[in-house]
């Protein structure tokens, strides 16, 4: 699991931590993974290098320069470039003298193999200023993050104005949510974690957290010997209309892959769903009419009109879990959602998680933390924001981040398939929030592992390889 904590928690653990070592040493301990990765990224090439470094007035500044110095020692040509020469870290700058290094302008930015963006780091709120910027626009080498990339927001993932567009980032002590959550996930390029010593001094629960394999293959569902299909878990499927019959189909593929004993759909596409998965329990009556299940998925392609309507309203009346997802989200009364003793999960995308709120998309799209936040307390319910850092909320509680996200996905049906998965997990057993992040793990591995460009039936065929994967092993975390 990676843990991320904000920005205020992390300077506590560092405080905490700084009382207990020699003065200094946490900045050494920064500088050399820093220098780590920089050697890293230029392959065998440190010898003769031309590095840059962009240096803020704080410690990230600092940890860029001690970094410098130690590649300096290894022959590389380092210059530090300040934005403020009256504010650079003293004791940095007197090291990476020291080592050989010199200081210059932006001309030797412009010129340089690597760069080591030391601007604001973690610290930093709001987009960068005008002559940071101005300095990044000579800029053609590969940028190396100090901590964060700067101009972005460490705590939500914001990105006011323009920020460093970093090919990697070394980040110190703890993941920051910033680092996991679009649209600054998109800054930070490969994102690395340097040990610091800060763990002992981290709280528990973090406030955002991402699975990896080993999380997921241990929430994951594993028949025993004296399984069967009614243990594996029964879903039902209230999906699809007369103008959308694939998503009661594609709906139906995500639960059957997604390890269902059995899928039972009720709705208008009973002949289409029978005619593709010969081993669904179809019914053209309502959900009440369908047959007992352990969770419900509703909402994919049901379009308008009273019998959605009353398919959803039945669905929600049912004491299990329930997962709603499209056209459920518009047809749910939102006083029933709330007061639902069962499991809901929610699943918009950005567009309807705007149309729930009643903001515009931008707003979702640009601050999408705390549009899922908002909408669990809202709904006192899961809820699954879609994205290529798909989120995951409850009312209280850390939010995860689906590390496995690909741009892949965004192709039509593919959240019905997510909407079937994620229903054979609660059906299987799983709390809410680990059926809705682990389905979304699995789904995003799925869009990976699919023959590209995926269409969604290539995604639903592909979640067995997925899940093979995750409990293998095979290719390691996301």
């Amino acid at each position: 699991m990676r843990y991320a904590y904000r920005v205020e928690t992390v300077r506590g653990a560092e405080r905490a931590l700084m009382g207990r070592v020699p003065e200094g040493a946490l900045m050494v301990r920064a500088a050399a993974g820093l220098a780590v990765a920089a050697a890293g990224m230029l392959g065998r090439r440190v010898y003769g290098a031309r590095i840059a470094l962009l240096v803020g007035s704080g410690d990230n500044g600092g940890d860029a320069l001690y970094a410098g110095a130690r590649l300096a020692r290894r022959g590389a040509g380092v210059t530090a470039v300040a934005l403020d020469p009256e504010r650079v870290h003293a004791g940095g700058l007197a090291a990476l003298r020291a080592a050989g290094g010199r200081t210059g302008t932006a001309r030797d930015a412009a010129r340089a193999d690597l760069v080591l963006d030391g601007i604001t780091g973690i610290g930093g709120r709001g987009g960068l200023r005008e002559n940071a910027a101005r300095l990044l626009d000579g800029v053609t080498a590969p940028i190396l993050a100090v901590d964060l990339p700067s101009g972005v927001d460490a705590d939500t993932g914001e990105v006011h104005g323009t920020a460093v567009r970093a090919a990697a980032t070394v980040t110190f002590g703890a993941w920051k949510p910033g680092l996991l959550i679009e649209p600054a996930r998109g800054h930070a390029g490969a994102a690395h974690l340097v040990d610091i010593g800060l763990g002992p001094h981290l709280p528990h629960p973090p406030d955002a957290e991402a699975l990896q394999h080993a999380d997921v293959a241990a929430l994951l569902p594993r028949p025993g010997p004296a399984t069967d299909k009614y243990r594996r878990g029964v879903v039902g499927v209230a999906a699809g209309s007369a103008r959308y019959p694939g998503a009661a189909v594609l709906a139906v593929s995500g639960a059957l892959r997604g390890g269902a004993g059995a899928v039972r759909y009720a709705g208008s596409a009973a002949g289409e769903v029978i005619a593709r998965h010969p081993e669904a329990l179809v019914s053209h009556g309502s959900p009440e009419e369908a047959g007992r299940v352990q969770a419900w998925a509703v909402g994919s392609g049901l379009s308008g009109g009273e019998a959605a309507r009353r398919a959803v309203r039945e669905v929600l009346d049912a004491d299990v879990p329930v997962l709603v997802d499209a056209d459920g989200l518009r047809l749910a009364d939102a006083g029933q959602v709330r007061a639902r003793r069962a499991a809901t999960v929610l699943t918009p995308h950005a567009g309807e998680a705007a149309a729930l709120l009643g903001v515009p998309r931008e707003a979702v799209e640009a601050r999408r933390l705390d549009a899922v936040r908002t909408l669990a307390e809202r709904y006192r319910a899961t809820v699954l924001l879609k994205g290529s850092d798909t989120l995951v909320a409850e009312p209280t509680g850390p939010v995860r981040v689906n590390p496995t996200g690909t741009g892949l996905l965004a192709t039509a049906g593919s959240g019905d398939v997510l909407s079937g998965l994620i229903g054979a997990l609660l059906a299987a057993g799983l709390p809410a929030r680990d059926a809705a992040s682990t389905g979304a793990y699995l789904h995003g591995l799925a869009g990976r592992r699919a023959t590209a460009p995926p269409a969604a039936s290539d995604v639903a065929a592909a979640l067995p390889a997925a899940w093979r994967e995750v409990c293998t092993g095979a290719r390691g975390d996301a």
